[in-house]
């Protein structure tokens, strides 16, 4: 049988989206301007389009060779009504669950931290569970490999776990996941319509191999921001090459950049309310500090084409400060 790697978005109808905590986001007056500025918006993200590609042909085993979709345009978007940020939900959680060793909780920090800085949006990882709360009937062996049922995960363990300030709730495993009957495996899977979603880092590679070790981070780095980007109702991207397009096996996914596409960054600057130039100079931060060469030049090109014009022809120009993102962790402290 063929191995399916797809990562699976169920129940689209209620996309959610990761909101602001009170105090750590916009002035009720700048949030309202940008409720006011999808144009504007629109005409910063053009400044992008000459860094980016547009989505190549698929090859006859890829995603978009599989699977009909039609895209999401900015406006298209806007228009979905998705959850936005409110002063209810303030924090996007991150629930490992199994057993983690000090390299892989040393992961999960940094893929808390992206997150917070990809979104704008606090980020919180919470204490382990243990595989123990997953029964015999939600596992089963593939191969050598135990496996843990997504659909119960959602539905057993982190949505009667969700916090009440959650805008969403990620499970992070290491665990391999399955779906369901017809499934041989998944990445990752979420239920938009309850605001959680689960990834492993099971087929990642060997963490303790220093020569695998930058792989593996990029690889869970992708998946994050492109799960998350499901959770904020941001459907797969068909038009360039993008962090938000679908992937049918590994190798599709490494091909994919960890950047949005002009079309696809609009959604999270008005979403979340992201000072687009505050935004690329902490992912360049990022960037650098975990050796992430193609990216930290990316996003510095992206950064200093928005820098580049005059005063007040881009978002971030217009608005007061973000008092900046910042992510908790009581799991993975240093």
């Amino acid at each position: 049988m063929t191995t399916i790697t797809r990562r699976r978005v169920c129940f689209w109808a209620g996309a959610c989206c990761l909101g602001l905590i009170s105090g750590h986001g916009l002035s009720t007056d700048a949030a309202a301007m940008f409720e006011q500025m999808p144009e504007r918006i629109r005409i910063a993200a053009e400044k992008l389009v000459p860094l980016h590609r547009p989505k190549t042909a698929p090859g006859p085993q890829d995603w978009l060779a599989n699977h009909h979709e039609n895209g999401q345009t900015a406006d298209k978007y806007r228009r979905s009504n998705p959850n936005r940020p409110t002063q209810r939900r303030t924090t996007i959680y991150v629930q490992p669950i199994g057993e983690f060793t000090p390299a892989q909780a040393r992961l999960t920090k940094a893929t808390a931290d992206l997150l917070a800085r990809y979104y704008n949006v606090r980020t919180k990882v919470l204490e382990p569970l243990s595989l123990d709360v997953i029964p015999p009937k939600a596992r089963r062996i593939e191969g050598i490999r135990e496996q843990i049922l997504t659909s119960y995960v959602l539905d057993q363990v982190l949505k009667p776990r969700r916090p009440k300030d959650a805008v969403a709730v990620l499970g992070l495993t290491t665990s391999d996941l399955w779906p369901g009957e017809g499934w041989n495996f998944v990445f990752g899977q979420a239920s938009l319509s309850d605001r959680v979603g689960v990834w492993s880092i099971a087929r990642y590679g060997n963490l303790e191999n220093p020569q695998m070790s930058g792989l593996v981070y990029r690889r869970t780095f992708l998946i994050a921001v492109h799960e998350t980007g499901h959770m904020l109702g941001i459907q797969h991207c068909t038009a360039y090459e993008c962090t938000m397009n679908g992937s049918n096996s590994l190798d599709e996914a490494d091909r994919a950049p960890m950047w949005l596409c002009p079309e696809c960054v609009q959604k999270v600057w008005w979403a979340c309310h992201a000072d687009p130039i505050k935004r690329y100079k902490s992912l360049v931060e990022f960037a650098k500090e975990h050796d992430l060469k193609a990216e930290a030049g990316f996003w510095q090109k992206s950064l200093e084409r928005l820098s580049a014009g005059e005063k007040g022809e881009d978002p971030a120009a217009s608005h007061p400060p973000l008092a900046g993102n910042e992510s908790t962790n009581e799991f993975a402290r240093p």
